[in-house]
């Protein structure tokens, strides 16, 4: 299976399905990161930022939670994707 090259609207629903969030944003920061390794000249699919809460959470460490969003998104990272900031939390009781 071919996976499409790496934009916000797929990584979040990948993390959807997977990860169940109570809230997601994925932000593509690609253009700035222009010159940089791993950049490509387009300005779009290789530098993301995640900020996702997720009832899967509990109980894990930030170092569990951020392999969880790893996991989840390895094929775009296998495609392309350089760069992934994670925001990980519990959602708020």
């Amino acid at each position: 299976m071919t996976t499409p090259a790496p934009t916000a609207s797929l990584l979040d629903q990948r993390l959807r399905e997977l990860l169940q969030p109570t809230s997601l944003e994925v932000l593509d920061e690609s253009y700035q990161h222009h010159g940089h390794v791993g950049a490509n000249d387009t300005g779009f699919g290789t530098h993301f930022r995640v900020k996702i809460a997720s009832p899967l959470f509990a109980g894990k460490t930030p170092v569990a939670r951020h392999r969880l969003v790893y996991d989840a998104l390895q094929d775009f990272i296998d495609q392309g994707l350089h760069a992934l900031a994670i925001e990980a939390r519990l959602p708020p009781v």
